[in-house]
């Protein structure tokens, strides 16, 4: 099992995550976090740190596209472990739907 960072973070990128990670699997990008599958322990520390609630395990329903999204970009984007403040605008994109579509030119498992 895994965590993995989930529609709720794009736009908003709370980081009170990062700072509890045992082994520093989550990675930033422009406008969202996400955990390398391979590197999270399932430890689970940092779902109750996140505000937005977009941390899920794997084992929920519908993951597989969220742990192939969280895996692709975190090959590709660089670790985070420093806590910053969230994205300009967060408190109204918290909640907001379509995100993934909206920020993101491909949806998860689409490969490209």
């Amino acid at each position: 099992m895994t965590y993995v960072v989930t529609d709720n973070c794009i736009a908003c990128k709370y980081t009170d995550c990062v700072e509890v990670c045992p082994v520093d699997c989550f990675y930033e990008g422009e406008n969202t976090l996400v955990i390398h599958p391979d590197e999270c322990i399932d430890c689970g520390v940092c779902e109750p740190e996140c505000p937005a609630d977009a941390i899920r395990p794997d084992t929920e329903a519908d993951m597989e596209e969220w742990v192939e999204f969280n895996r692709k970009y975190s090959e590709i984007w660089p670790v985070i472990i420093t806590k910053k403040d969230p994205m300009p605008g967060y408190e109204e994109r918290d909640g907001e739907e379509g995100k993934r579509e909206k920020y993101f030119s491909e949806a998860p498992g689409e490969g490209g």
